[in-house]
């Protein structure tokens, strides 16, 4: 039996991503550190946000949200990506399942209309689903995301340091957030990781933190940032990507197809592969088929 791991681009092993809120002024500081860095982040914008439409329910009436240009400028132009965060930052297990459809239908056709671009990921405002009410479930949620061709959807998560890939997309939960306490822990335990020496252990590993800007104009401390910066991007070993590349490379991977005896390997996507059987490491190209011994 064979010991197959995917591998991230390049053959590596390992992979780091960004997911930040609501589309704050600070991201602009943000976006111009990490892209120094060579590191990528999703943005996850509120649509009437960008529409001069959001006061966030009246808590923030002098906010100068990111702007269309802004979000061009200092996120798309960069290589980054934008994400789904609701039209009106609404928690979707607070509503009914007709009123989720809506907040993130509605954020949808507004982001991809104003960037003409195709927009499929997202993050869960408020609660998320971490509070259900007005009859709402998580399997509601997850069955219309589905259906509205939501790829993936980031959770809330602070303590998650097994760095595993996730296993329901709808519910990815991330790592750490930046202002925990152990995160600078979380990013040296995940540089110093290296492969173990037995094939069945050496699956992929994923470093994802989230947060919000302006918490480190509120912590002063975005010195936190750079430190975190430097020690991700001084690995060779480490893919930097974004929510959306991380779910689309994995998707490439799960579509190769085998043959019955599992020595023959095609790749029907447009991507190129790597992954490691046996502690070997070996690229499939876009439309190649290849002979394992």
């Amino acid at each position: 039996m064979q010991h197959r791991h995917l591998r991230f681009p390049g053959g590596k092993s390992k992979a780091f991503t960004m997911s930040y809120d609501d589309g704050w002024p600070q991201d602009k500081r943000f976006s111009d550190i990490i892209t120094s860095y060579g590191i990528k982040a999703t943005f996850n914008i509120i649509s009437d946000a960008v529409s001069g439409n959001y006061d966030g329910i009246g808590l923030y009436p002098n906010v100068k949200w990111l702007s269309k240009e802004e979000i061009k400028k200092y996120i798309l132009d960069r290589g980054h990506e934008i994400a789904l965060h609701g039209k009106e930052h609404r928690s979707n297990g607070l509503q009914r399942p007709i009123g989720g459809i809506r907040e993130i239908l509605n954020c949808r056709l507004a982001l991809e209309k104003e960037f003409g671009i195709i927009v499929r990921g997202m993050a869960y405002a408020y609660q998320g689903i971490t509070t259900f009410s007005n009859g709402e479930s998580y399997e509601s949620v997850k069955h219309y995301l589905k259906d509205l061709d939501i790829a993936y959807s980031r959770s809330l998560g602070y303590n998650n340091n097994d760095f595993c890939l996730p296993n329901d997309w709808y519910n990815w939960i991330p790592s750490t957030h930046h202002q925990c306490d152990h995160a600078i822990e979380y990013v040296k335990k995940f540089v110093n990781l290296k492969l173990p020496k037995t094939h069945s252990a050496r699956i992929p590993r994923l470093l994802y933190i989230w947060g919000h800007t302006y918490e480190f104009d509120n912590n002063d401390n975005w010195d936190r940032l750079e430190k975190i910066c430097q020690m991700i991007s001084s690995q060779n070993d480490i893919w930097c990507a974004t929510n959306m590349e991380i779910y689309d490379y994995v998707m490439a991977y799960n579509s190769l197809v085998y043959s019955a005896d599992e020595t023959r390997i095609y790749n029907p996507t447009l991507k190129d592969i790597w992954l490691e059987i046996d502690g070997k490491t070996y690229t499939i190209k876009s439309d190649e088929t290849i002979q394992i011994q």
